[in-house]
């Protein structure tokens, strides 16, 4: 089983960036993928962006290309999502999750344990 705990989250205006981060603790980090999942209010939770076990291989959704980043550092068992140019759409609850695997995936069933969340709230 991995514990993980997010952080970062805050209120920022359109436009502005914030660093989310997640520290994992428990299984051996290096070993499985990782991603982050948002869900705003009466909404889906939904994918945002995973990463591969060694960093090597990324995936985004397409309502996040190109402004937001993912990325991990193995040596301190922490993933990151680097979110830039931040729109009032963005505003949700933001989770990151342990993959079961350790190639990168969308699908929420793949991932087996989750974070308890961090809020983001952008304003226009």
């Amino acid at each position: 089983q991995v514990q993980l705990v997010e952080s970062g989250g805050g209120l920022v205006q359109a436009g502005g960036s914030l660093r989310l981060s997640c520290a994992a603790s428990g299984r051996t980090f290096s070993s499985y993928a990782m991603g982050w999942f948002r869900q705003a209010p009466g909404k889906e939770r939904e994918f945002v962006a995973t990463i591969s076990w060694s960093g090597g291989n990324t995936y985004y959704a397409d309502s996040v290309k190109g402004r937001f980043t993912i990325s991990r550092d193995n040596a301190k068992n922490t993933v990151y999502l680097q979110m830039n140019s931040l729109k009032p759409e963005d505003t949700a609850v933001y989770y990151c999750a342990a993959g079961r695997k350790y190639i990168a995936t969308t699908s929420i069933p793949d991932f087996g344990s989750w974070g308890q969340g961090t809020q983001v709230t952008v304003s226009s």
